[in-house]
């Protein structure tokens, strides 16, 4: 059966600043592309400078008009996270769009960051949350749009409050789940956080579903030397449009989380069987996403970890 083709509108961002993580490839790589492609100024910070200056130039071949710059960053490295968040206040540009899309998944052994948490939440959750602790002046001064972005693995599964960090025991799954359940939390209760402190941020979550990323493939730099199964047969199936999407379906609903007018502590990812594919649009919040007070005794415990804060008030 072939694929329906979906896609969303997105508005004019002239004049509009733009930080994508994770954007050297896959769906990283296709918002920041739409978002270029809609005037949006995009600064990409990457891991790999080389590879991200390729992407930034495959942007800049579609859309010559494109304003599209790189920048280093390794999310699982606190002083790298810290240094990129000075270089951008130095600049003082305001940003109006940051997109927390970087992720790592499903090392095949327990690894660690550079500061010794266990990479999947050092790198998907705690990298980002003090990302946007460090850029919160330049995203308060753009009134911005924060977008995080969680994982169909969120739907179960729950923090491991005795050992977020996985050092007894460790099951790369859970502890996957447990990231991207952080990743879901930090983003609805930065929206409430800013509505009560007066920053004049909004922030919403969003996931892709389903679809042939590089999440699964072949990573030396988690240990993993060859592509997986599970992400062979999602090629298959997308290929032929069953059951999964594409990159370019897979980012729209971050798209949507980043631009919808009235968006706003809310949830965005496909509609289609098992939110795997499909057309995107809001989602009721899922279980791990519900409790307040977990958020909250998770963004306590991120600001520990991570020697960062935020304000209590405007």
């Amino acid at each position: 059966m072939p694929r329906k083709n979906v896609d969303i509108t997105v508005p004019d961002l002239t004049g509009r600043r733009a930080v994508v993580t994770g954007a050297s490839d896959g769906i990283g790589l296709a918002i920041a592309t739409r978002l270029a492609a809609a005037g949006a100024e995009v600064m990409m910070p990457v891991r790999n400078r080389a590879k991200g200056e390729r992407a930034a130039q495959q942007i800049r071949e579609h859309h010559p008009q494109a304003k599209v710059t790189t920048h280093d960053l390794d999310l699982s490295s606190l002083a790298s996270v810290a240094e990129l968040g000075e270089v951008l206040r130095a600049e003082g540009a305001p940003i109006h769009l940051l997109v927390n899309n970087a992720g790592v998944m499903s090392p095949p052994q327990r690894q660690t960051t550079a500061d010794g948490f266990e990479i999947q939440l050092g790198t998907n959750h705690l990298g980002h949350f003090a990302l946007t602790s460090h850029l919160l002046p330049l995203l308060r001064a753009g009134q911005a749009r924060v977008t995080s972005q969680t994982s169909v693995a969120a739907r179960s599964g729950s923090l491991n409050w005795d050992d977020l960090n996985w050092e007894q025991t460790y099951d790369v799954m859970p502890a996957y789940k447990q990231s991207k359940i952080a990743v879901g939390l930090f983003g609805l209760e930065l929206d409430r956080r800013s509505k009560e402190a007066a920053w004049g941020i909004t922030s919403n979550i969003s996931h892709p579903g389903v679809a042939p990323t590089s999440l699964l493939a072949a990573r030396p730099e988690v240990g993993r030397a060859e592509d997986t199964r599970e992400v062979r047969v999602i090629r298959w199936l997308s290929r032929r449009g069953m059951l999964v999407g594409t990159v370019d379906s897979a980012a729209l609903p971050g798209l949507m989380a980043s631009t919808a007018p009235t968006g706003a502590g809310r949830f965005y990812g496909p509609q289609g069987l098992g939110n795997t594919s499909g057309r995107p649009g809001e989602h009721k919040l899922w279980k791990p996403f519900r409790s307040a007070e977990d958020a909250e005794r998770l963004w306590a415990l991120s600001e520990e970890m991570t020697g960062t804060s935020f304000p209590t008030s405007s």
